[in-house]
């Protein structure tokens, strides 16, 4: 088996916008898929991992695209395992067409959790080290490493939202793709009719879950370059926890 795996999907209509290109979201999701399928198809996925009360949760995202998938348009997202540490392994992904044309590049990482305690896992203790056999050091993913995001201490609110059964994933907190569309939500039809999304960056700081209160902060750097800070209050009047923060670099269509 290749230490780099290759899944095809489909930039299917319903999930594409009013450009008729694939959402940023919907991406996210393919993502996430390609890297289940390839863990799990290498004995370190959460097949694996679930009965043992641990599994795989999101730390970092950067993606950065030339272009999305039109709809109907097949693609593959190729993921591989770039380096693995005791706490975090980094894990990359090209996408690309039937056609060899790239889309663009993902840089992840990846922390394990105990399900019970939630408190990190030894990834190199599962099956003694055994993911160090698939890591792919020669494999170019052609995009920066997610930068540091740096927001200033008095950014007005502008939006705060509850959360649903349908922000739930399958690790009891709220999905890590779910943050990227409330926050892709801060901008209107009319900013993306003329702008695209060439970057997005998120990191992950504490997990949420449903019915938490998600308040986001809006700070524009450049005039296509936004910060976002998302924090939560578990209760109304209780103070506000930091669960992740994110880059957006748009581009003029």
């Amino acid at each position: 088996m290749d230490k780099t795996g290759r899944y095809l999907f489909m930039a299917e209509p319903f999930h594409c916008d009013f450009s008729h290109r694939l959402f940023m979201g919907h991406l996210g999701n393919h993502l996430l898929n390609a890297a289940d399928f390839h863990s799990t198809d290498r004995g370190f996925g959460m097949t694996y991992l679930n009965p043992l009360h641990k599994t795989w949760v999101l730390s970092r995202l950067a993606v950065e695209m030339e272009e999305m998938p039109l709809q109907y348009t097949r693609f593959y997202v190729e993921t591989w395992v770039e380096g693995a540490m005791r706490y975090f392994t980094n894990r990359n992904f090209r996408i690309v067409g039937e056609d060899g044309r790239v889309f663009g590049y993902g840089r992840s990482v990846w922390a394990m959790i105990d399900t019970e305690t939630r408190q990190p896992q030894d990834i190199l203790a599962i099956r003694d080290g055994e993911i160090r056999e698939w890591i792919e050091t020669e494999k170019p993913c052609l995009i920066e490493k997610s930068s540091r995001v740096k927001m200033g201490s008095d950014i007005p609110l502008e939006r705060s939202i509850h959360t649903y059964y349908n922000d739930v994933d399958v690790n009891g907190h709220i999905n890590s793709v779910k943050y990227i569309e409330h926050v892709l939500d801060l901008f209107s039809p009319e900013w993306y009719g003329c702008h695209r999304l060439k970057r997005f960056e998120i990191a992950y700081v504490a997990e949420s879950h449903g019915g938490d209160i998600l308040n986001f902060y809006k700070e524009q750097i450049t005039a296509d370059e936004y910060l976002i800070r998302i924090t939560k209050s578990e209760a109304k009047g209780a103070d506000d926890i930091e669960t992740c923060r994110c880059r957006l670099v748009f581009v003029e269509n």
